[in-house]
């Protein structure tokens, strides 16, 4: 009987402490971005860190090399990357009265066709109802770039993320093994291994999932963005590139190059093989995706189902916007192994055999 009530007491505890977390990660959305993708860039450089450490590098000194190599690797190719898409994106303004026009001149033989078909229809008020819905579609698109660029410099705030993300960075990654080491002695003496077996289980989830799909997404939309640039699509580097980084949400980011790929291809090209250079440019990347990057890369056994990571993406979003965008997989993995175990204590209980 006191055996019972020690568990639901200490059960009460941890729940009590879960809510007020959750609670205060709420509070405190605004200002914890930089902070969790500081977390998340030592988290992920790690294993790193750790190889030169192993070669026999102190580990302040294998951070500074990492952090260095980083800063060297990054900065030029994210600074380039907006080079071109800027340029893109010149281009595709200019562009778009051209856009106009070749989609009003390859529409008109349908038009002229349902006429044939249908005398009543009346083919002037089509034209009207089309270049009105393009209009109010372009202005559309205009409103959704100006909201995000504004509301996105006012979400990440990218100052704080410039100046306190690295710092962050920097000093998870130094201390990424003291701290583990600390965790560790904390824990309660009576579920200690079991808590460690679900700490490196989700490790491993984590590791397989996000070091994996981030390789994954970076190299698949590199591919898209040279694949659509080489074809000659405007804005095609911009396109790909965020194709292959919306792939993490599975489905997602190939389905969304895809349809707006073949929109600008349908607009800009005459020629009907160079729309289907652009549609075989994401059937290979699909084939490669599937067949290469994602089995070698992230694994089939990573205990992430695709369906739970799409509603663990979008639950984050809706409750804590970008910061639930970057916590939401792992919290997702957080909440399987939990389960998992659970579930196995259970069917192991009286409960269940009785």
């Amino acid at each position: 009987m006191m055996h019972g009530k020690k568990i639901t007491h200490n059960w009460m505890i941890w729940l009590t402490i879960f809510v007020l977390f959750c609670i205060a990660v709420y509070v405190l959305r605004s200002v914890l971005l930089p902070f969790v993708a500081g977390i998340v860039i030592g988290y992920l450089l790690d294993p790193w860190a750790s190889k030169f450490e192993k070669w026999g590098m102190s580990r302040t000194c294998a951070t500074v090399l990492v952090m260095f190599l980083v800063v060297i690797i990054a900065v030029p190719a994210v600074l380039m990357l907006f080079g071109i898409i800027d340029e893109q994106l010149g281009q595709f303004i200019r562009a778009v009265p051209n856009y106009l026009a070749s989609f009003a001149r390859k529409i008109e033989p349908v038009i002229n066709e349902l006429q044939q078909r249908i005398p009543s229809l009346e083919p002037e008020r089509i034209r009207d109802y089309i270049r009105s819905n393009m209009a109010n579609s372009l202005k559309l698109v205009g409103n959704v770039m100006r909201s995000v660029i504004t509301n996105g410099f006012a979400l990440i705030n990218i100052l704080s993320l410039v100046l306190i993300t690295p710092i962050v960075a920097f000093y998870m990654l130094r201390d990424w093994d003291t701290f583990v080491a600390k965790v560790d002695s904390l824990l309660p003496k009576q579920s200690k291994k079991s808590i460690e077996k679900q700490a490196r289980e989700i490790d491993r989830i984590l590791a397989s999932f996000i070091r994996g799909q981030l390789s994954v997404c970076v190299l698949l939309g590199t591919f898209y963005a040279v694949g659509l640039y080489i074809v000659g699509l405007d804005l095609g580097v911009l396109v790909g590139f965020l194709a292959g980084i919306i792939s993490f949400i599975p489905y997602v980011g190939t389905i969304f190059g895809f349809v707006v790929s073949m929109a600008i291809a349908f607009a800009q090209f005459d020629n009907m093989m160079q729309i289907l250079q652009v549609a075989g440019v994401f059937l290979v990347g699909q084939f490669i995706e599937g067949n290469f990057l994602t089995p070698k890369l992230v694994g089939d056994s990573v205990g992430l189902h695709p369906v739970w990571v799409m509603f663990a993406l979008l639950a984050g979003g809706v409750l804590l916007g970008f910061l639930g965008l970057m916590i939401a997989v792992p919290v997702a993995a957080i909440i399987g192994v939990i389960m998992r175990h659970a579930i196995e204590n259970y069917k192991q209980s009286s409960l269940y055999r009785d």
